[in-house]
């Protein structure tokens, strides 16, 4: 009788110890979880002040993937409305959020610092096509605080004709 009440005796020190604790939860929708400075999350293609792209289409975001997730094409900027400050600009951009790994890789591989990992993680959604992100959704809603850098592209005036000795 006696192994029985403190059997019981110990089971609600237990009950009393962790009632007054305070929850390892959270309330989620409510609440959020604080995250980490380095996670990974949407994917992001930067604008400069000025609304060019910082996207030059030089597609190493896309071989430095592991996954295959990205998917650029590059095309020839317009000297009359330029899309981007360098000769090229990525035509099209598409991220497959269903295949990324969320690694980092292709945000290390840019060299214009164009494609950034935001904070945002609840990336859910009914079908498979609404998270196959594609340019218009990838851009960011804002200007990066980054000015067109200067004397790194020469303003652009077209392509060159070959000079054939």
């Amino acid at each position: 009788m006696e192994g029985v009440l403190k059997a019981i005796a110990k089971g609600l020190g237990t009950t009393l110890r962790v009632l007054f604790k305070p929850p390892s939860t959270y309330e989620y929708p409510e609440k959020k979880k604080p995250r980490a400075a380095r996670f990974r999350g949407r994917h992001e293609l930067r604008i400069y002040e000025n609304g060019l792209e910082m996207c030059v289409g030089c597609e190493l975001c896309q071989v430095a993937c592991p996954a295959n997730a990205i998917t650029v094409v590059a095309a020839e900027n317009d000297p009359a409305a330029p899309h981007s400050p360098g000769e090229r600009y990525g035509y099209k951009y598409q991220v497959d959020l269903l295949r990324c790994i969320f690694c980092g890789l292709c945000e290390e591989a840019c060299p214009t610092d164009c494609l950034h990992l935001t904070q945002e993680f609840e990336l859910a959604a009914f079908t498979r096509e609404a998270e196959v992100y594609q340019k218009d959704r990838l851009l960011a809603r804002r200007p990066s605080g980054y000015r067109v850098p200067e004397n790194v592209y020469p303003p652009y005036t077209g392509r060159k004709a070959a000079v054939h000795a």
